[in-house]
């Protein structure tokens, strides 16, 4: 079950991005997709594609999570890098109007695109 205590990673999320979910007809899941799932990403613009674990939370309107459950197929998610020493990497790639996609396993969930850099710039405690 998912636990959001100050972003459910227990640290401020490193970014903001607006999404849309694919449909099953566009390849996107059969199945709903709940708060906590672990999709991992994939920068649009790489030259050779990589998937990368940085974990999505979704947001209501207001900016807090959306309780356990299915989430709207379009709005916004806060994106936490999992690794630490890979941030500086992400900081290369990160910033407002970055697109990529969320991922499970090969396949393409949804499109994202960075509306905000939140914690990403500062080194974790």
């Amino acid at each position: 079950m998912w636990n959001p205590v100050h972003g459910g990673f227990g640290r401020e999320a490193d970014f903001r991005v607006t999404y849309r979910l694919f449909t099953a007809e566009e390849g996107g899941r059969n199945t709903p997709a709940y708060q906590g799932i672990r999709w991992d990403i994939r920068y649009a613009e790489e030259d050779r594609p990589h998937t990368w674990m940085v974990y999505p939370e979704f947001i209501d309107p207001d900016g807090f999570p959306i309780p356990n459950g299915p989430f709207a197929p379009i709005g916004r998610a806060n994106m936490f890098v999992l690794n630490p020493d890979l941030r500086s990497v992400h900081r290369q790639l990160i910033c407002p109007g970055t697109r990529g996609y969320f991922m499970e396993g090969s396949r393409r969930m949804g499109v994202w695109e960075v509306a905000e850099v939140l914690g990403l710039r500062q080194e974790l405690q």
